[in-house]
């Protein structure tokens, strides 16, 4: 039954109190995914204008800046597969984007999902523009401990990794809260 006076259909419009316009369910939460985008990008092409590639300088006795060039994905998987990797890679982006649009669309109260999905996002697609246009992704962030390197990563990587802590944290706490309601 559809209540025509303006209860809970009236959601569906997305207005806020002052009458503007509001983005469905959790998509507010994309001036994250902008803001981490472009700080990822320019970070990448700070360390492309400024270091030869595997060029390092040490910043803390267990963190270097280094700049490496991925052509594979996360830990450089299939990074030597013979160029096909480059385009697999991209529809994975661009349908795990997809999905994330809608899952942020249809998202009501749940705010830590909805940052945790922003963040994943921006780094797919903070990584997938590196993948399209330069055909490799830029990783420069250098952990290291006696001798022993953690692959090199960015910030998009970083930014996926808090996302997916997000989530996992908010199916730890905040699905506890939207249960006992």
């Amino acid at each position: 039954m559809h209540d025509v006076g303006g209860g809970r259909d009236a959601d569906n419009v997305n207005m806020t109190k002052s009458g503007a316009r509001r983005l469905p369910g959790q998509l507010g939460w994309l001036w994250l995914t902008a803001l981490v985008i472009a700080l990822d990008q320019i970070t990448k092409h700070m360390v492309v204008a400024r270091f030869d590639l595997f060029e390092r300088l040490e910043v803390l006795p267990f963190f270097n800046l280094t700049l490496a060039y991925n052509t594979g994905a996360a830990f450089s998987f299939l990074a030597e597969a013979g160029g096909w990797q480059r385009w697999f890679f991209t529809l994975v982006a661009l349908g795990a984007s997809a999905l994330i649009l809608v899952w942020l669309a249809r998202l009501r109260d749940e705010r830590l999902q909805g940052a945790g999905l922003a963040l994943i996002l921006a780094g797919a697609l903070g990584n997938l523009y590196d993948r399209i246009v330069l055909g490799h992704v830029v990783d420069f962030l250098d952990f290291h401990w006696a001798g022993w390197h953690f692959p090199a990563f960015n910030l998009a990587d970083t930014a996926i990794t808090i996302g997916a802590g997000l989530i996992i944290l908010d199916m730890i706490v905040g699905g506890r809260g939207r249960h006992e309601r």
